[in-house]
């Protein structure tokens, strides 16, 4: 029982980033996905005799993820559904972007997504889970998850066409003149 319980608390430390991923996007913040983080694995090892190895990730992320939630309504200054803010309008950068400048255009565009829409594009492009575990995460049902995985993408589209569209030199057409 011992070597069982063990076995799962490694388990549970290998998925440590992932979890801490999930809830730095929730809650926007280092400190507080922190905090958050620190909460859910102190539950989490609460609850190591109810965990089975094959579902340690899956329970730890649904872990993470409800004390996330239960972090913002617990904060009075943060919204899940706040807006982010754009890009520096002066930062006009060529079309040409550096990986850098990728990266950062694609952290905003995510910013600017509800939070439902952050939360299950993390959790399937960065923590590659399926949408039979992401179902189980987020307590929906596969076709909810399918759904709401196409609306983020297409959301996510519309922000980073936006934020390029915001970035690129103004287009004036030629002056008019009349003669």
């Amino acid at each position: 029982m011992r070597e069982s319980k063990l076995l799962i608390e490694e388990l549970l430390l290998a998925h440590l980033d992932g979890a801490y991923n999930l809830a730095r996007w929730i809650v926007e913040s280092d400190a507080d996905a922190q905090a958050v983080i620190q909460e859910g694995y102190t539950y989490a090892l609460k609850q190591l005799e109810n965990f089975k190895a094959a579902d340690v990730r899956i329970r730890l992320l649904t872990i993470v993820r409800q004390r996330a939630y239960a972090w913002i309504r617990r904060q009075s200054n943060l919204s899940p559904f706040e807006e982010a803010t754009w890009l520096d309008p002066a930062d006009k950068t060529s079309r040409a972007l550096s990986p850098e400048g990728q990266k950062r255009d694609l952290h905003a565009a995510l910013q600017r997504l509800p939070l439902e829409f952050r939360e299950i594009l993390m959790l399937y492009e960065i923590e590659e889970c399926s949408c039979a575990q992401l179902a189980e995460i987020l307590e929906l049902s596969t076709a909810a998850v399918t759904c709401r995985l196409s609306q983020a993408r297409q959301l996510l589209r519309r922000e980073m066409t936006e934020i390029q569209r915001r970035r690129s030199p103004e287009r004036v057409g030629p002056k008019q003149t009349n003669i």
